[in-house]
């Protein structure tokens, strides 16, 4: 039974969390739901989702650092020596600065030749090309975001990532009604709009987290030195194993459009808005996998693996009920879902209806699953976690898919339904690692 103590406790954590991940995920909606009104909306909307998952894919080896500095942070919190936690902060940050503008120019300078490769459409290469372009200047500024989002998370002051993002996609917001269909006498940039709109946003957020940072956790050793080689090679032994991850994940998400591409436009159009609308649903339990984290760090910091122990069902707990009442109105009123955010041809709203419901089916399980790759994470097993979702999804998931569309000639459902299933069975197998309490013994 869960205490109102612990209750209480996962909510103040987990709640600020969700908060900015809402505000996140709508970024995306908007941009998907007003991309959604252009002139040839399905070419528009492949365009966008292939870029942004080729995006996540290049600079997923440096978002894993999120994870190394809550995990470090929140360990650090837990023993008492909150004075040291900024400097993996800072470690981070010259990670970055060094790694980041060199993925851009790979970046720029790839993506003509690439693109093509991952989607043949020539219109949606040609709205494509510029759109990632553009995106890749904002690498840099994602990245640091993610790192600031995982101190913030470690040190329990998740009420300031919530604030800075909701400015931020507040600005996106703003910037994509007028970029993308040129008002208050800004020229229509269309889809180039979206993504000039993105990078000015993180951008934007980025300064505010700094002055965070300068008001908040300079006592903390924010940018206060230069982080020793001890530090650095720390995070980097944390985050390695979560960037791979990472870049596997995304990478795998855009095999998955590449294979749905091979069945048809409209079903990547469609595959798209799925996406969308799956990562809003995961919020709840993405926030508090990552209150997970953070408990689980600073309980093992103080030395109690019985109360990190508890904390990784608590939150199991309340996610699963969260999720499994979020996923009803998608299994029992899909298209009403759907209706309220975009506007789809009827091919295309007609393609998502039974894969949306497999999304709500699959709440729970996700519920489960997230909470727990989190707790992991948040006691420093990335390694083990990276394995099991590296498998999980290249070694079963994706050839199957491969076979059930391009091969055998099944649509978006049925390939829905078996990332349905692989998600379910990664759940489990974090849940069983969990139990078996191994992640007790690891020093970070």
């Amino acid at each position: 039974m869960l205490d109102q103590q612990r209750l209480n406790r996962i909510l103040s954590l987990a709640l600020p969390i969700i908060g900015g991940m809402v505000s996140q995920n709508v970024l995306n909606l908007v941009d998907t739901a007003m991309v959604s009104r252009l002139d040839n909306s399905n070419a528009a909307l492949a365009a966008v989702g292939f870029g942004g998952f080729m995006l996540f894919v290049t600079q997923s080896i440096i978002l894993g650092l999120s994870t190394g500095v809550q995990a470090s942070a929140s360990r650090r919190k837990g023993q008492g020596r909150l004075a040291e936690t900024g400097h993996f902060l800072n470690a981070a940050m010259l990670i970055i600065l060094i790694a980041a503008p060199v993925l851009t120019v790979l970046l720029i300078a790839a993506a003509p030749t690439v693109y093509p490769y991952v989607n043949n459409d020539a219109s949606v290469i040609e709205l494509g090309v510029p759109y990632l372009q553009i995106r890749a200047l904002g690498i840099i500024f994602v990245a640091m975001n993610f790192a600031f989002r995982g101190y913030w998370n470690a040190i329990d002051l998740t009420r300031l990532y919530m604030t800075t993002l909701i400015a931020m996609h507040a600005v996106n917001i703003i910037l994509n009604y007028i970029l993308i269909f040129g008002h208050f006498g800004a020229p229509a940039l269309g889809v180039r709009g979206a993504a000039i709109a993105s990078v000015a946003a993180f951008g934007f957020g980025t300064l505010v987290y700094v002055l965070f940072g300068l008001r908040h956790a300079r006592e903390f050793g924010f940018m206060q030195a230069l982080p020793s080689r001890k530090e650095i090679y720390s995070l980097m032994r944390l985050s390695l194993p979560t960037s791979i991850q990472q870049v596997f994940f995304s990478a795998g998400f855009l095999a998955t459009f590449w294979i749905i591409g091979r069945v048809g436009t409209a079903e990547i159009a469609g595959a798209n808005v799925l996406m969308n609308v799956m990562l809003i649903a995961l919020l709840p339990g993405m926030g508090m996998g990552l209150a997970a984290a953070t408990l689980v760090g600073q309980a093992l910091g103080r030395g109690d693996p019985a109360d990190a122990a508890r904390w990784g069902w608590d939150v199991c707990k309340v996610a699963v009920i969260t999720m499994g009442v979020l996923g009803l109105p998608m299994i029992f009123a899909p298209e009403q879902v759907l209706l309220a955010i975009y506007t789809l041809e009827p091919e295309t709203l007609e393609l998502t209806l039974w894969p949306l419901r497999l999304v709500g089916i699959s709440m729970i399980f996700e519920g489960v699953g997230v909470v727990f790759q989190h707790a992991l994470l948040g006691a420093g097993a990335a390694r083990r976690v990276m394995v099991v979702a590296i498998a999980n999804q290249w070694l079963i998931f994706l050839p199957l898919a491969y076979l059930t569309g391009p091969v055998l000639g099944y649509g978006l459902t049925e390939i829905w339904l078996l990332q349905v299933i692989y998600r379910a069975m990664q759940a489990g197998i974090f849940a069983n690692f969990w139990m078996r309490g191994k992640w007790a013994n690891i020093q970070i």
